[in-house]
């Protein structure tokens, strides 16, 4: 049986004080928390729905970023042609995740919030540089993904927004898993105001960037530049889908891709 508070606030103010209570769980898509719910592995006191937050939806051009609320529906990422025109690499990035269902009702704010390796988002907020906006600070991307499921916000805090500076290039390619269409391994590479930048992403337990490359597209923006740079497979996934050295082969090609993408 089912035994939680359910909570509808509609402002920021008012969902962080709920937070407040440990055992209280935020949720705005709940492609991840609703799942859990239905098989008893998460038993929250109360569950605070962050959907009538008005103030943490939307997308704005501000200078050379692009800010996005936490609350922006992957769909309206896709279409948006503030999006499109600034970085239609993230546009592209939102078109491909899930399927229409997953796209209409899950947000970038809690894929980024959740962390899941096999997330797209988390490649692109680190292989872009961006800012996390919470009801609390600015955290950079690269302070912000601590580890599987896990990253440094804390219980009372939201995140609100994301701000991505405009890149000169972008790409990003992954490969999926056949059945699931999870991420075995993908790769967002960025050239602009936060420098060279790969994000590899459903490889390890959390996103992470890979500096060998980073720093050879920096002398030599091309795909045979990182084409032969092999990604160590410690510390990499493995499991009945691939192993850690498939993953680490998957690296440099999704990587050699990703930056044929850019151009």
């Amino acid at each position: 049986m089912y035994d939680f508070a359910y909570h509808k606030p509609s402002s920021v103010a008012d969902a962080v004080k709920l937070l407040a209570d440990p055992d209280a769980k935020a949720v705005s898509g709940g492609h991840t928390l609703i799942p859990a719910l239905k098989h008893r592995l998460n038993k929250p006191s109360a569950l605070v729905d962050l959907s009538g937050i008005a103030e943490m939806k939307g997308i704005r051009r501000e200078g050379n970023a692009l800010v996005i609320g936490a609350l922006t529906k992957h769909e309206a990422v896709a279409t948006s042609p503030e999006v499109k025109a600034a970085i239609p690499m993230l546009a592209f990035v939102a078109k491909h995740i899930g399927d229409t269902q997953v796209r209409n009702r899950g947000t970038m704010g809690g894929s980024v919030a959740n962390n899941d390796p096999a997330a797209d988002y988390p490649a692109a907020v680190l292989g872009l540089g961006a800012t996390i906006h919470t009801s609390k600070r600015k955290i950079a991307a690269d302070d912000f993904f601590l580890g599987m499921f896990t990253t440094a916000l804390e219980q009372d805090e939201l995140l609100t927004a994301i701000s991505f500076p405009i890149p000169e290039k972008a790409g990003y390619a992954k490969m999926r898993n056949p059945a699931s269409r999870y991420v075995m391994a993908g790769a967002f590479v960025s050239r602009g105001p936060m420098g060279v930048r790969v994000a590899i992403n459903g490889a390890g337990p959390c996103v992470f960037r890979q500096a060998a490359m980073e720093a050879a597209l920096s002398a030599n923006w091309s795909a045979d530049a990182v084409a032969a740079i092999k990604q160590d497979a410690d510390g990499l996934n493995s499991d009945i889908h691939g192993s850690a050295e498939y993953r680490a082969h998957l690296v440099s090609v999704m990587a050699k891709r990703a930056v044929l993408a850019a151009g």
